[in-house]
């Protein structure tokens, strides 16, 4: 079911006070004024003089133009919130055509990865100068993204990100709108609009590779649900890797992402000591899986290893501490922020953007398999 209350964060980038900040204005002479008198509103001269840019370099910097390097845009947007400068949005968007503001529809912002992603996504709008609209999608079916999009269509954004997997953004019922700029996170290799996404696949692999170099002779998995690509490309990948190792893979076990799916497999997987290396396709699922062994008396990673999948900030203090991969969701939501900035303002880019690496963090909670 769509949601039909969208959430919209207007945010803007301030830097961080390098000797310390209190409540008073901070002000030049250009703007001090006498007690009494009104005090006259910054201008882009004022800005400019202050962080030693020229004028044009201020305008760039306000219109969220990338043609700027990073250390001049920080100056002019230091200089913007010392002086208390404000550029005339309303004004600014007759100009351009533009409203400076980003759609975003995603399915669930309860799960880990889509909160850090989103996170990651507003930082970097907010620092081009761009708010952002959220309008979440409670089933990630065709029908209720399509009523998303119209949604966002509406609100004259001027480029869309979709966090919804590319095979139901695909669908008959999902109409992208026409003419305007969108970038999906997702790992399928598309051509006719831009993809980002980390690299689920070099992921899985990694994982299922530590196992065997371990010494196991085998690497049983618990999946995602079926419905997710992402679960599928980790999935995939785990069968894949252990073919090539010349071992047949054995069928998965099929959580949903939570704590109790894996729990619940867990209770399984401990009554059977044949099983030495479990795969996790997230966190949180190895968490459940964790605490079924505990309580069956296998011990981790002694009896039998876990590893997880996206690296969350709990996993180095789950017990014992976890080996997962890491995913770069900060880095997901800059290049997703920068790819769809460039189409907005050079038009539709024809490249595919590469996957971002994943990498492999060894905690605790692998070891060889115990001696038979």
């Amino acid at each position: 079911m769509f949601t039909s209350t969208s959430v919209r964060y207007h945010s803007m980038f301030t830097s961080t006070c390098k000797d310390g900040c209190d409540d008073r204005e901070t002000m030049t002479d250009t703007t001090r004024r006498a007690p009494g008198r009104a005090r006259r509103a910054p201008s882009m001269a004022d800005v400019a003089a202050h962080a030693g840019v020229s004028s044009q370099t201020v305008s760039r910097v306000a219109n969220g133009l990338t043609n700027v390097d990073d250390g001049t845009r920080d100056r002019v947007l230091e200089a913007m919130t010392e002086l208390g400068y404000r550029p005339n949005k309303a004004a600014r968007a007759l100009r351009s055509g533009r409203t400076r503001s980003i759609g975003i529809t995603m399915f669930t912002l309860s799960s880990y990865g889509n909160m850090r992603t989103l996170d990651a996504i507003t930082v970097q709008a907010a620092r081009a100068g761009y708010s952002v609209t959220v309008v979440p999608v409670e089933y990630p079916t065709q029908r209720d993204v399509a009523v998303a999009l119209d949604s966002l269509r509406e609100q004259d954004v001027d480029g869309l990100i979709i966090v919804i997997e590319s095979h139901i953004v695909d669908g008959a019922d999902v109409e992208l709108p026409s003419g305007l700029p969108v970038v999906v996170i997702d790992s399928a290799a598309r051509t006719d609009y831009p993809v980002v996404d980390n690299d689920q696949a070099q992921g899985a692999a990694l994982a299922t590779q530590h196992l065997l170099d371990l010494g196991h002779q085998g690497v049983w998995h618990i999946a995602g649900p079926r419905t997710s690509y992402s679960a599928a490309r980790r999935e995939q990948s785990w069968a894949d890797t252990l073919r090539e190792a010349g071992i047949t893979p054995p069928p998965a076990f099929r959580g949903d992402w939570s704590t109790t799916s894996g729990y619940e497999i867990g209770l399984e997987i401990a009554e059977r000591p044949e099983i030495t290396a479990v795969f996790a396709s997230n966190d949180q699922m190895a968490l459940g899986l964790l605490r079924a062994l505990h309580e069956r008396g296998r011990a981790v990673p002694q009896s039998i290893s876990v590893v997880g999948f996206d690296d969350t900030p709990e996993s180095d203090s789950f017990w014992p501490p976890l080996t997962t991969v890491h995913q770069d969701f900060d880095e997901i939501g800059r290049r997703a922020i920068t790819t769809l900035l460039r189409e907005i303002e050079e038009g539709p880019q024809l490249s595919t953007e590469p996957l971002t690496p994943t990498s492999l963090v060894v905690r605790a909670s692998t070891a060889p398999p115990p001696a038979r």
